[in-house]
C-alpha cells in the first residue's frame, strides 16, 4: 500500500475514534424532550405551566431539562428532586434569574422575592421578618385582624337580610386581605371609594403583567413581538402607576407621622425611621422602601385571598367536609363569640382542611424560579451554571406514589400525619423551602384560620340558584397566582347560637 494511503487510513481511524468514542468530559444531562430551533420547547407549554410541565415529566421523569427558548431550565417534579435543590444544594440555587421585566416592574429587582442572593437580600429579608412577619409582630397586629374579620362578618350579616342575595366571596376575600395587609403595611386602608377602586385596579394589572408571558426573556430576538403586542408598554405603564402609588403611600405616612395618625407601628413607618437612622449595613433608600412595600403588599394579599377562595370552594364542593369542619368549630367554641389562638389550635380538622387545600391548590404552583450559581450535580445529573430551575410544587403534591387518591380532596389524610407545609417536608412545599422559602407563612395562616373559623361558626352556606356541589366550576385561571376562573358565589344564613347558649 502506498505510504500516503497509510497516512490517510490512520487519519480517518483517528477521526472516527475521536468522534465516536465517548468523551470523558461529556456531560450527563437530565432527560429532555426534543426541542425545536429558536423556540426550544415553548411549543409544548400551555397557558397553565404546572399542567404542561407535569405532562412532560410523565414521559421524561421527575428531573428533566427543557429549553424555554434559549433558556435551559431544570424542572423538578418529585420530592427527592426538590430536596436536592432546596436543601442539599440550597446555597447553589439561592439566586433568582436576571429578568429584564423584573428590573422594570420590581424596582430594579430590590424586592425580596426576586433580589439577587447577597448582602442586600439578607438585610432586606431580615428587615421584613423582624418588623412585620415575626411571631411578636403577628401578635401585635391581632387587633387589626379581629377588626377586619368583624367587618367581614358584618358585611355578610347585612347581605343576609335578603335571603336570595348572592355574595361574591372571591371579591370579599380580596377586599379583606387587602384591608388587613394595608393596615399592617401602610397604616391605613385603601379599599374605600374611588381611591379604593383605583388601588384595586392597579394591583390587579400588576398581578396580570407579572404573571404574563414575556417572550423577550426567553427568546431575545422576540423583543419586537412584545413591543408589537403592547406588552412592553403595559409593563412600563403598570410600573409607573405602582411607583406613583407607593410614593403616595410613603408621603401619606410622613404626613400622618407628623399628625399622629395611622395604625401606629406599621411597616412603612418602621422603614422610614430606618432610612433616617441609617444604622443597617446596606443602603435603605426610597427605592428600596418602595420595593419592600410592594413585596409585603403583593405577597400578603393575592396569595392569601387565593388560598381562601380555593379552601371555601373545596368545602362547598364536598358537603361532608364542610359539615365536619363546622361541627368541629362549633363544638370547640360553643357559645363563644371571640376566637383566640388556643381555640384555633384545638381545631385539628380546620387545619387539615387548609393543608389539603394547599396540597391541591398551591397559590404559585411552580414557585418563583431559581438559578444555578455554579456547576453542580443534582440526582447524578450535571447542571450548568446559569441554568434556570422550576420546582413544580403542584405536581409534587399530587404524586400518586406518595399520596393515596392524590387528586381527591381528603382533609382526613392529615389528621394522623406530621406532614406540614413550612418547608421541612418536601412532599408538600406550597411556600417553597430553604433560604428562598416564603417568610410570611405564619402571618398568612394566622389571618386565614381565624377568618375561616368565624365563617363556619357564624353562618351556614350554600350555592345560589339551587346549584349542587357538582355544579361548582373549579377551573383554574392562569396568572401570577392560580385563582378560580369563575368567582365563588354563595348564599349565607346566620347560624343561631341559641342552641349552644341553652
Amino acid at each position: 500500500m502506498h505510504p500516503l494511503a497509510y497516512i490517510l487510513a490512520s487519519l480517518l481511524l483517528f477521526l472516527f475514534l475521536y468522534f465516536i468514542k465517548p468523551s470523558s468530559n461529556k456531560k450527563n444531562l437530565p432527560p429532555s424532550p426534543r426541542k425545536l430551533p429558536l423556540i426550544g420547547n415553548l411549543h409544548q407549554i400551555g397557558p397553565l405551566l404546572h399542567h404542561s410541565l407535569h405532562s412532560l415529566s410523565q414521559t421524561h421523569g421527575p428531573l428533566m431539562l427543557i429549553h424555554l427558548g434559549s433558556v435551559p431550565t431544570l424542572v423538578a417534579s418529585s420530592a427527592d428532586a426538590a430536596r436536592e435543590i432546596m436543601k442539599t444544594n440550597d446555597l447553589v440555587f439561592a439566586n433568582r434569574p436576571d429578568v429584564k421585566m423584573w428590573h422594570r416592574l420590581l424596582y430594579n429587582m430590590k424586592e425580596v422575592s426576586v433580589a439577587p442572593y447577597g448582602d442586600y437580600w439578607r438585610q432586606a429579608k431580615s428587615t421584613m421578618v423582624l418588623h412585620m412577619l415575626s411571631h411578636k409582630k403577628i401578635e401585635a397586629h391581632r387587633d387589626i385582624r379581629v377588626q377586619e374579620i368583624d367587618n367581614f362578618v358584618d358585611k355578610i350579616n347585612r347581605s343576609c337580610d335578603d335571603d336570595s342575595h348572592v355574595i361574591n366571596l372571591s371579591d370579599m376575600f380580596v377586599t379583606f386581605t387587602n384591608d388587613v395587609v394595608c393596615r399592617v403595611t401602610f397604616g391605613k386602608k385603601y379599599s374605600d371609594g374611588e381611591n379604593g377602586r383605583r388601588f384595586k385596579k392597579m394591583v390587579g394589572d400588576f398581578v396580570e403583567v407579572f404573571g404574563g408571558v414575556n417572550l423577550e426573556d426567553v427568546v431575545p430576538w422576540f423583543a419586537w413581538v412584545d413591543r408589537l403586542r403592547g406588552f412592553h408598554g403595559k409593563v412600563d405603564r403598570v410600573a409607573k402607576e405602582m411607583d406613583e402609588l407607593f410614593d403616595g403611600v410613603v408621603e401619606d405616612r410622613l404626613r400622618t407621622t407628623v399628625g399622629g395618625g395611622g395604625d401606629g407601628d406599621d411597616f412603612v413607618g418602621v422603614l422610614i425611621k430606618m432610612e433616617k437612622d441609617n444604622k443597617i449595613r446596606v443602603t435603605l433608600d426610597r427605592l428600596a422602601i418602595k420595593a419592600l412595600l410592594l413585596d409585603a403588599y403583593t405577597a400578603g394579599t393575592d396569595t392569601t385571598s387565593t388560598l381562601l377562595e380555593w379552601t371555601f370552594s373545596e368545602l362547598l364542593k364536598h358537603p361532608k367536609a364542610l359539615k365536619k369542619a363546622q361541627e368541629e368549630v362549633r363544638m370547640v367554641l360553643k357559645s363563644k363569640i371571640d376566637i383566640n389562638q388556643i381555640d384555633i389550635n384545638n381545631m385539628k380538622y380546620l387545619k387539615a382542611v387548609f393543608k389539603e387545600t394547599l396540597r391541591l391548590h398551591p397559590p404559585i404552583p411552580t414557585l418563583i424560579p431559581r438559578v444555578a450559581r455554579q456547576d453542580v450535580k443534582v440526582m447524578g445529573f450535571d447542571v450548568a451554571k446559569g441554568t434556570r430551575v422550576i420546582i413544580n410544587a403542584w405536581a409534587i403534591a399530587r404524586d400518586p406514589k406518595v399520596w393515596v387518591d392524590s387528586n381527591e380532596f381528603r382533609p382526613e389524610r392529615f389528621l394522623n400525619s406530621n406532614i406540614d407545609f413550612k418547608g421541612r417536608d418536601f412532599d408538600l412545599i406550597p411556600f417553597g423551602a430553604g433560604r428562598r422559602g416564603c417568610p410570611g407563612i405564619a402571618f398568612a395562616m394566622a389571618t386565614n384560620e381565624c377568618l375561616l373559623a368565624n365563617m363556619l361558626h357564624k353562618f351556614d352556606w350554600k350555592l345560589p340558584n339551587g346549584e349542587k356541589e357538582h355544579d361548582l366550576d373549579m377551573s383554574e385561571q392562569c396568572g401570577l397566582t392560580i385563582r378560580k376562573k369563575v368567582p365563588l358565589l354563595v348564599i349565607a344564613t346566620p347560624f343561631l347560637l341559641s342552641y349552644y347558649m341553652s
